[in-house]
């Protein structure tokens, strides 16, 4: 762009100083709120999210529920059906080694785990509590949920009659690392096995009954030698995370379920989040450019004697179209300059004042994408007093009083 039409427009905008003012006022706050809420929002969906799968798979690989098997029906015949669904035992994964090897070759796929889960009870002297075994291969289940980083006495060591339990459970049955623990399953399978360590995951539910074993020690008590129930695993996609389940139902031909399915109203509130966010960023770049556009609207209005001379020394009215433009872009990018600082300035505020429940990273795209879109913003809302003041005629406007 020639240097003519930026030296016009920065003087127009000096000219109408007050309204430059105000309009910059008004863009560096609209932008300092997208920064800040985008930033909060996304905090705050990490934060859930991480929370929710810090106890979870992403995935779970289970053997498809049993189903009634109905005999066929002879031709023309007919029959009243009463059904009552099918009672769901503990199964094992039919060929679990060859799904294990199978999903760990899956570009998708950066953990996975076996385990074998199932109810039991939990015996100290005359208290009895039920309880979730959950046996595991302790190398490949830390890669799912890092247990370890949640132990808060003792250590996150599993098999040889050693056992991890949750805090809200060894509190209950009065333990501590290195108690002797009575497990009993039924049918006579009991064990005893040592505390080696207590953990704290965070939820009620899973401090209260979880206990952790290794794959041998739980097959036995569960009586299902050499088996697993269950194969979780991690996606290097967390919202990914259906499509890929159903990929690896077709490939295994075994359930596979996402953390997605079965947090479906976390989804909800997570995508009415992100539609919140949205409408208010879109409502705020509106406001901004109607703001930027009832300056300029102004500037040709009050200007129009020097656009007229302008255009009667020669300048074209791509050039006078060019003038206001420039200015559409300088208002929306000192603006969106002043309002990133702003809008930094909070996110640091939250992060370092705030209550810190959580933490807010600032993307380090968000602020010069926020700024580009601010100044093309501020070019559009330029375009329709830049088409005026070019159309405008010269004889017509030098006689403008």
């Amino acid at each position: 762009m020639h240097w003519l039409e930026t030296t016009v427009a920065l003087k127009f905008l000096r000219q109408n100083m007050t309204q430059t003012l105000l309009i910059l006022v008004g863009i560096a706050v609209g932008v300092s709120v997208i920064v800040f809420i985008t930033t909060l929002i996304n905090g705050l969906q990490a934060n859930i999210i991480d929370r929710t799968l810090g106890t979870q798979s992403h995935i779970r690989v289970e053997p498809p529920d049993e189903r009634n098997l109905i005999a066929p029906l002879a031709s023309n015949t007919r029959r009243l059906l009463l059904e009552d669904p099918r009672a769901q035992r503990l199964r094992s994964v039919n060929n679990w080694q060859a799904v294990q090897q199978t999903l760990d070759t899956l570009p998708e796929v950066t953990a996975v785990s076996p385990v074998i889960s199932g109810p039991a009870f939990a015996r100290r002297g005359n208290v009895l509590k039920s309880v979730s075994l959950v046996g595991i291969d302790p190398q490949r289940y830390q890669k799912i949920i890092p247990v370890q980083e949640d132990i808060i006495e003792g250590q996150f060591r599993v098999g040889a009659g050693d056992a991890v339990i949750g805090a809200l459970l060894a509190r209950d049955l009065g333990m501590r690392t290195g108690s002797k623990l009575r497990i009993e399953s039924g049918d006579g399978r009991t064990a005893t096995v040592t505390i080696a360590g207590i953990f704290e995951l965070g939820v009620r539910e899973l401090d209260l009954r979880y206990i952790y074993l290794d794959l041998k020690q739980t097959q036995s008590l569960l009586d299902l030698p050499g088996a697993v129930t269950v194969i979780d695993v991690t996606v290097n996609d967390l919202f990914q995370a259906d499509q890929i389940a159903a990929r690896i139902g077709r490939l295994t031909g075994l359930k596979a379920e996402s953390w997605i399915e079965t947090n479906a109203q976390l989804m909800n509130a997570l995508s009415s989040q992100r539609l919140s966010t949205t409408m208010i960023s879109f409502f705020v770049a509106m406001s901004v450019a109607f703001g930027i556009a009832s300056v300029l609207a102004i500037s040709v209005t009050q200007r129009t004697r020097e656009i007229g001379i302008l255009r009667a020394m020669g300048m074209q009215r791509g050039q006078m179209l060019q003038v206001f433009l420039v200015q559409g872009a300088v208002l929306g990018l000192a603006g969106s300059a002043a309002g990133s600082a702003v809008g930094y300035a909070l996110v640091w505020s939250f992060n370092t004042f705030g209550p810190k429940l959580f933490y807010i990273p600032l993307m380090p795209s968000l602020i010069p994408t926020t700024m580009l879109a601010a100044m093309v913003t501020g070019v559009l809302a330029a375009m329709v007093p830049a088409w005026r003041a070019a159309r405008l005629d010269p004889v017509e406007a030098i006689r403008y009083v």
